[in-house]
């Protein structure tokens, strides 16, 4: 198959995005054993390095009281997806565990979900509005799978979307950069980096 080249088109990265920690929360997506360490099942090869960044974040969510919720990507045996991507993240296994370094808190909320999209049959939607949650920082892997449908989900249903791009990771550059435009262009959410968020005092 010949090679083709696809030009991306420009889209705005935002400097500084200001958010109220009072209805903020940070959702940190799938970042488990599987996706992002060696050894894991579909590691994700620039997940790892997208580590400092969400640490930063999530650091920044502490200190200011926001929510933090984690998506943790979950399959049974036989699950629909093991024949698109093999065998992965299964309940109870260490690859289904949630990276050490960015390990939830006793109350943080954890959302185990078995689609690409955060929402789908879970109750995550229920737990941030009971909370007043209106933004999302997304922050996680795959930028074009379950990052992408779940930022969509969240824009759909009326929650503003902060994506930066430095805290999420692709198989590809390509998909990468089709994620992010879709987030900004389809879905109006704001593309940034870790270090343009603050916290609105």
């Amino acid at each position: 198959m010949a090679e083709r080249t696809v030009v991306v088109p420009e889209y705005e990265v935002a400097e500084r995005v200001e958010v109220d920690p009072k209805t903020t929360a940070l959702l940190i997506v799938d970042m488990q054993n599987d996706f992002v360490k060696e050894g894991g099942k579909l590691v994700v090869p620039t997940a790892k390095d997208t580590i400092p960044a969400i640490r930063k974040l999530l650091d920044m969510a502490r200190q200011n009281g926001m929510l933090i919720a984690y998506t943790q990507d979950t399959h049974l045996p036989g699950d629909p997806e093991f024949p698109i991507w093999g065998e992965h993240v299964l309940i109870g296994t260490w690859g289904w565990e949630i990276v050490d370094e960015l390990k939830p808190q006793p109350y943080d909320l954890v959302v185990q979900k078995r689609r690409y999209d955060g929402f789908f049959g879970t109750s995550l939607e229920y737990d941030l509005r009971d909370r007043n949650i209106q933004t999302l920082i997304i922050t996680g892997t795959v930028a074009n799978i379950c990052v992408l449908h779940t930022a969509g989900s969240a824009a759909l249903r009326g929650f503003k979307v902060i994506v930066p791009k430095d805290a999420i990771s692709a198989l590809t550059e390509f998909d990468m950069e089709a994620a992010l435009r879709q987030i900004l262009f389809l879905y109006r959410g704001i593309v940034t980096t870790s270090d343009g968020i603050v916290v609105k005092q």
